[in-house]
């Protein structure tokens, strides 16, 4: 027989480095969880991105047991990352403060796929791009994908 379900806790951690201090302890104490059993899975199982911001959404159950999913890093941080920016833009509609391919977008895509809201590459590229614009970062060069 499942188990009955109590709760879900979404968090964004470093691969690594999740502890007991805020954010993760007392999202997790407020639903009675193991707070240093799921430090050490959660470290254990991210050892391999060390630094990386990995949301993991926890399902805590009523015997106060816990599964929990990792999932691929958000786009925003990938874009960061890709074009070595510290930040984006405050003012994403005046100030551009980068630039980003579409060859990198696509890579960030089908890193991203499994995660999103769409079926194909394309479209999951042009929400990664849209997100590139959100935070004030052009995108320019190769293949943009066929809009229909």
């Amino acid at each position: 027989m499942a188990k009955e379900v109590a709760g879900l806790i979404k968090l964004q951690i470093r691969g690594g480095a999740a502890n007991p201090a805020p954010p993760v302890g007392p999202a997790l104490g407020a639903k009675g969880v193991n707070i240093m059993e799921f430090c050490k899975q959660f470290n254990a199982r991210t050892q391999d991105k060390p630094g990386k911001v990995l949301p993991a959404v926890i399902t805590v159950y009523s015997d106060k047991s816990f599964d929990f999913v990792i999932k691929t890093p958000p786009a925003a941080v990938q874009i960061l990352e890709q074009t070595k920016l510290k930040k984006g833009s405050p003012e994403s509609n005046r100030m551009k403060v980068g630039t980003i391919s579409w060859d990198k977008v696509r890579i960030i895509a089908e890193d991203k796929l499994q995660d999103m809201n769409c079926f194909t590459v394309d479209s999951a590229m042009r929400m990664v791009a849209g997100t590139a614009r959100s935070m004030g970062v052009n995108v320019k060069g190769g293949d943009a994908p066929v809009t229909k």
